[in-house]
């Protein structure tokens, strides 16, 4: 059974992810930091073909640690969605060196180990999705911290591209452009067909950025 695997699986965006790929039939992979969260979100489908694990993405040992789980139940995966971030009010001069450090290890350095561990195996099977939670299309002053993190998105999917696309790897983001609710212009759910949209994309008819 194709798997996908969710890193970042809260209740908004990852989970309608998870949701619209396991309606697909395929196994999934629920990686969140908070035991409650991702426990939370495997109840939603029983427990055949899902995963919940636990993990900080900014742990790198623990994140690896992870998506070894997965693919030790379910395989190298079919298509990798990394949802994770660090969504805070703050302008440049307000944080610490640190804190943006903090910042960016969750809202990039996240998904760069991600794709470290999982995109050379799927290179290897020669097909795949790697798929990043977008935003700020433009940058804005009052979150400084994540225009600067969303940047950083851009720029690693550019690089997977250049790195893993002609071995079959689509290395896209979705850049979401307000606040996430139901029923709202950005409802999670149909968010979430846009990643699968992505996902099942020809190589001739790739896209490696969809702004909503």
């Amino acid at each position: 059974m194709s798997g996908v695997v969710v890193v970042g699986v809260g209740p908004g965006i990852g989970l309608a992810v998870a949701r619209r790929f396991v309606r697909e039939g395929m196994s999934a992979g629920l990686i969140a930091r908070s035991e409650a969260t991702v426990k939370a979100a495997a109840e939603e489908f029983g427990s055949t073909g899902v995963l919940p694990v636990t993990a900080d993405v900014t742990d790198e040992a623990g994140l690896r640690a992870a998506l070894d789980r997965v693919v030790e139940a379910f395989g190298v995966p079919d298509a990798v969605v990394y949802n994770a971030a660090l969504i805070q009010p703050d302008r440049i001069g307000e944080l610490s060196a640190q804190q943006h450090l903090d910042a960016l290890a969750v809202n990039v350095v996240g998904a760069i180990t991600t794709a470290a561990h999982l995109a050379p195996a799927m290179a290897e099977c020669g097909s795949g999705s790697f798929l990043i939670t977008g935003g700020m299309p433009l940058p804005k002053p009052d979150y400084a911290s994540l225009s600067l993190g969303k940047a950083g998105v851009r720029a690693a999917v550019t690089l997977l591209d250049q790195q893993y696309g002609a071995a079959g790897v689509h290395a896209a983001s979705v850049t979401v452009s307000g606040g996430v609710s139901p029923g709202s212009g950005w409802d999670p759910d149909d968010i979430a067909n846009h990643y699968w949209r992505l996902h099942t994309q020809a190589p001739a008819e790739w896209v490696h950025e969809i702004v909503i």
